[in-house]
């Protein structure tokens, strides 16, 4: 198959009026992209291979930036209701990633079985109008200078075309859309044969989520909330295929090698096996056609991290690709998605491969040299917050062009805005609009022009004299330090505010942004 050719494998192929945009993959990347669309009022299909929904899952783990990102859209209470939201994780000796001092709403790591985020997200988008259609491959794919074509077969075999301005593969390790593409998907195989399991237990561990890795292997265990558990775990030199059967024995004997018992494993529910790989694509776009999620970037499951990386590249470029169709923004802006998105994906290789390769180290001599080190060598609270900052996604911050303010592609904290009768009290509530934010500081004075055009304009509630032009994915696009009883100069007020520049801080705005940050 290749970007240029398909073929039908049915008797008659029907052409059907054109999307904005179509999306191959209904996992959270693909139903958080979807949605986003839908809720901008753009015309998208969403197709799925798989004909119902799954309620196995491979992710669990719902880090801090992706709450907020579920926050901004309303539905992060919703989500942690279904799962058990922990402050940290051991690694191994004092090495541990404490969340708790994390500066955000959601100080942990929420752990839940990844058929809840589906269904949280996949019932956003159908109610925003997104048209998902299950049972359908994609088995082409085609783009000229105006769209996209699509082929694609549906369950009883009936071959069809899409025609769209845009499509997005967020179909998993194997996209099709990738492989349509021509797309190199360089990199490495980390781990073969990392077993899955779903089980209850007689005896939970103390201190959950539970990590041991050593000469044998690793085995991590996670609680759900609901009574079960996630045991992910490996055994050094098995090297068996993906579709072996997890054999129970197995498992446990992994399990009880590392942490010295099994805990009572029993009523396993689902078992899956799976190779790790590190790869990713070199080109998030390739023309008229994106990649995003594991379709675009796959890695060790240390550190929770893949499942949160594909829902922010969902983020990040949804409303770039809305502003495009809406004619609010030229091309060269969805360009900005892989100048912005393949640098993180690049990030979340080296740490979740560091992460797997310090647990894992080969020699015993080493091994042991590391342990040591872990105790006596100080681990820092500076040391780990910014650990924890890294694998929680909030230290992610964006190119900013030359000159503009320090907080410019930074990630706004959840600023309390001054209440106006039933409007939103912070800024997260206030991003639910999914558009622009014009945020700006109290005793502004009384001739503020209107906010640049599709922006809303909130103000803050704090002493900061900060202005900020928020995107709809949390960051800043630009920022301001204002005198008190400032008036927006009328020159600068459809312009200024979107060219992501402004005049140089000075120590004392330095000051100020740290509180903003």
């Amino acid at each position: 198959m290749s970007a240029r050719t398909a073929t039908a494998t049915s008797t008659f192929t029907r052409t059907e009026r054109p999307a904005d945009v179509l999306v191959v993959g209904a996992g959270p990347t693909g139903l958080l992209l979807a949605g986003d669309l839908a809720a901008s009022g753009v015309n998208v299909v969403l197709l799925e291979r798989r004909s119902a929904e799954s309620n196995l899952t491979r992710a669990f783990a719902v880090h801090a930036r992706t709450l907020e990102v579920f926050d901004a859209r309303g539905l992060a209470e919703a989500l942690i209701a279904t799962g058990h939201l922990v402050d940290g994780v051991r690694l191994f000796g004092r090495v541990a990633i404490d969340l708790t001092r994390l500066e955000t709403r959601f100080p942990g790591v929420l752990m839940t079985p990844q058929y809840h985020v589906e269904h949280l997200l996949e019932e956003r988008a159908v109610t925003a109008g997104a048209d998902i259609r299950r049972g359908v491959r994609c088995t082409g794919l085609r783009q000229d200078a105006d769209g996209v074509e699509l082929d694609v077969e549906e369950a009883d075999g009936t071959a069809r075309t899409l025609r769209a301005r845009y499509a997005v593969g967020t179909d998993g390790v194997r996209s099709t859309v990738r492989k349509a593409l021509g797309m190199p998907f360089p990199g490495r195989a980390v781990l073969d044969s990392v077993m899955l399991a779903d089980v209850r237990l007689s005896a939970a561990p103390r201190e959950l989520p539970a990590f041991r890795g050593g000469a044998e292997g690793f085995a991590f265990v996670v609680p759900f909330g609901d009574g079960w558990f996630r045991i992910i775990a490996w055994r050094r030199g098995t090297r068996l295929p993906t579709d072996a059967p997890v054999d129970p024995d197995e498992l446990e004997g992994v399990t009880r090698a590392l942490f010295g018992t099994d805990f009572g494993i029993h009523d396993v529910r689902w078992t899956s096996r799976f190779h790790s790989d590190e790869r990713q694509v070199p080109r998030y776009r390739d023309g008229r056609v994106f990649l995003a999620g594991d379709a675009a970037h796959v890695h060790s499951p240390a550190g929770g991290l893949g499942m949160n990386a594909g829902l922010q590249d969902a983020a990040n470029l949804g409303w770039k690709l809305a502003a495009v169709l809406h004619g609010r923004a030229g091309e060269a802006l969805l360009d900005s998605y892989h100048d912005e998105r393949h640098p993180v994906g690049a990030q979340v290789l080296r740490v979740s491969g560091a992460i797997v390769r310090a647990v894992l180290l080969d020699f015993p001599v080493i091994r042991g040299a590391r342990n040591v080190a872990a105790r006596v060598l100080p681990f820092t609270p500076a040391v780990g917050h910014r650990l924890a900052r890294t694998v929680s996604g909030l230290a992610v911050a964006y190119p900013a062009p030359p000159g503009s303010h320090p907080l410019t592609g930074r990630r706004v904290p959840d600023l309390p805005l001054v209440e106006t009768g039933d409007g939103p009290t912070r800024l997260y509530e206030a991003l639910r609009a999914g558009t622009h934010l014009r945020v700006l500081p109290r005793d502004t004075g009384p001739d503020v022009p209107p906010a640049p055009p599709g922006a809303l304009t909130v103000t803050r509630a704090d002493a900061v004299r900060t202005a900020l032009l928020v995107r709809p994915d949390g960051y800043v696009e630009s920022a301001e330090e204002l005198p008190p009883s400032w008036t927006l100069p009328e020159a600068e007020a459809g312009t200024g505010a979107r060219q992501g520049t402004a005049a140089p801080a000075g120590p004392e705005a330095a000051e100020r942004n740290a509180v903003v940050a």
